[in-house]
């Protein structure tokens, strides 16, 4: 099923996509007050599986939480829409988006006194930064945007209003012919990219940048701290400093829609043999068979659409 066709899950109901519409004077129009989740769905070889369902939707809830917004509905009910939408959209693979936003009530900064909406889409789409990318590595610069400031925006929150700052790096990207840019903190060190978590090989280790630097803390950033320990792996968070990306032996990102997604140049410069690193393809190897079912899901990742 193609974006823009099929069920959305809207408040509790499900609505043809093109039915699924909020009011022009909506608060999140005006204010960007939103959080929002992605995940995946992968065609297993014991069918369609959806990956580690349980952390989206606690992260969900995490927050509403900082964002004081009362979601209506219990985890196990959005857990059940999440599986329902693609169920009802007879999808086999599939990207999933659930939404919890401020709708239409009254105008103005203060957010309180408007109902809490909640919506959960699906649609098909393939490798966010291409495939090629995803098999030779991607090309990437250093976005002269930062990231927020820890007091200014709640980097842990996924929300909708945070991604301005993600599209003003993001098209730093796609204008310059980059596949994706990278974005430092405040304080100068290595922070994420737009939309997917950021790490760096060196001598054999791996490194990521801490919480502490304006990130999210991706799902998928988490798996990849569970395979590398569980492979033998010495991974660490610290600072990064900006020319650490250059002289790193592998660098890659990874996310739910990026998945894990190798770096072949930054700002021109090449990392490492400039393709996919053998590290890097030994954690995304491993990824991609639990994902497929080819291991055996030891961690209880999957959540099977029967």
């Amino acid at each position: 099923m193609s974006f823009g066709k099929g069920k959305i899950w809207f408040d509790g109901k499900f609505v043809d996509w093109q039915d699924a519409k909020i009011h022009l004077m909506s608060h999140v129009v005006h204010y960007g007050s939103s959080i929002f989740e992605s995940m995946r769905c992968y065609n297993a070889e014991n069918g369609p599986a959806i990956f580690r369902i349980d952390a989206h939707i606690d992260r969900l809830y995490d927050s509403a939480k900082i964002y004081r917004m009362k979601i209506p509905f219990s985890k196990k009910e959005f857990s059940e829409a999440v599986v329902e939408v693609v169920k009802k959209n007879n999808l086999k693979e599939c990207y999933i988006r659930p939404i919890v936003f401020r709708g239409y009530g009254e105008i103005g900064v203060n957010p309180l006194q408007n109902p809490v909406n909640c919506a959960v889409a699906a649609w098909e789409w393939g490798a966010y930064l291409g495939k090629e990318a995803l098999e030779k590595g991607a090309s990437v610069i250093v976005s002269s945007w930062r990231r927020a400031a820890p007091d200014t925006f709640p980097s842990l929150a996924k929300a909708g209003g945070n991604y301005i700052n993600s599209q003003l790096i993001k098209m730093d990207a796609v204008q310059g012919g980059y596949d994706e840019a990278i974005a430092l903190d405040v304080y100068g060190y290595v922070s994420e990219a737009s939309g997917e978590n950021i790490f760096i090989i060196k001598n054999g280790v791996i490194f990521t940048p801490p919480t502490s630097s304006s990130i999210l803390a991706g799902i998928t950033r988490h798996t990849v701290f569970t395979l590398a320990r569980d492979m033998g792996m010495r991974i660490e968070q610290h600072s990064i400093p900006r020319e650490s990306l250059y002289i790193a032996d592998e660098v890659f990102l990874t996310g739910t829609a990026a998945e894990i997604t190798p770096v072949s140049k930054i700002d021109n410069i090449v990392i490492g043999k400039g393709n996919c690193g053998e590290i890097t393809k030994k954690l995304q190897t491993e990824y991609f068979n639990i994902l497929r079912g080819k291991t055996k899901d030891k961690y209880n990742w999957l959540t099977f659409v029967k």
